[in-house]
């Protein structure tokens, strides 16, 4: 089993692009950890107290009904003011190395959200800092260097455009717990009429994603580094 580390600038980005995959994932008894980098507020119905409880209800959704939860982690920078630094750097290698992770999901590199696109640059480097020996890193727990051995990137985008993955992930029986995990941030996708239209977006593109690989339903990803497989059994037929 793998450590998972699933990044999100902010609450319900990660369930928006891959709540399926995760619960895919959780129940599959791999760890998996979810790293908000921000709170996600301010927001016009939300606060950090409230938006908080809603992120432990929506990880509740997606966590199996018998083995590993799937886990919560804040990291703290501020929303909206998310900068590619050498201390924020740190801070995610860091939570990198603490939980000693295996593969890391972060957003898609091109965004209109500028904390979308400084966290993945951050990530990005994170990753190879995470590595670095004779140096802690915040955060850390004492744990020792380590080197992720794949990145890949899910789609939670600001862009009006649509995905072009090079690899889909069969999600067919974890549709509804993607879509309770979304509805779980009540002050996002419910109280705010033109929201509530997002959640029946994500059921559209699994629904798409699915029929491009014969499958009721499945999400899209991107990896800039190839993927290796031992055999063809587990592609989807």
């Amino acid at each position: 089993m793998a450590n998972i580390l699933v990044v999100g600038p902010h609450p319900d980005d990660q369930e928006l692009g891959m709540g399926g995959t995760i619960a895919k994932l959780a129940e599959q008894g791999h760890d998996v950890l979810l790293l908000d980098v921000t709170d996600g507020e301010p927001t016009p119905y939300g606060d950090p107290a409230t938006r908080a409880k809603e992120a432990a209800a929506a990880a509740v959704a997606l966590s199996p009904a018998n083995g590993t939860p799937v886990r919560r982690r804040l990291l703290g920078l501020p929303n909206r003011e998310v900068m590619h630094t050498i201390e924020n750097r740190h801070l995610m290698a860091g939570a990198i190395r603490a939980h000693q992770t295996d593969i890391i999901f972060t957003p898609y590199f091109q965004d209109a959200h500028p904390d979308h696109r400084a966290v993945t640059r951050v990530v990005e480097d994170a990753r190879f800092d995470a590595k670095l020996t004779k140096i802690d890193m915040p955060g850390d727990d004492g744990q020792p260097p380590c080197y992720p051995k794949w990145l890949f990137y899910y789609y939670a985008t600001h862009l009006r455009w649509v995905a072009d993955p090079n690899f889909l992930i069969d999600i067919t029986g974890y549709v509804e717990r993607k879509r309770e995990s979304i509805i779980a941030y009540h002050t996002q996708f419910v109280l705010p009429e033109k929201n509530r239209k997002v959640v029946d977006w994500m059921d559209a593109s699994a629904t798409y994603f699915g029929s491009r690989i014969g499958t009721k339903a499945a999400e899209p990803f991107y990896t800039k580094e190839p993927i290796g497989f031992s055999s063809l059994d587990s592609l989807v037929m």
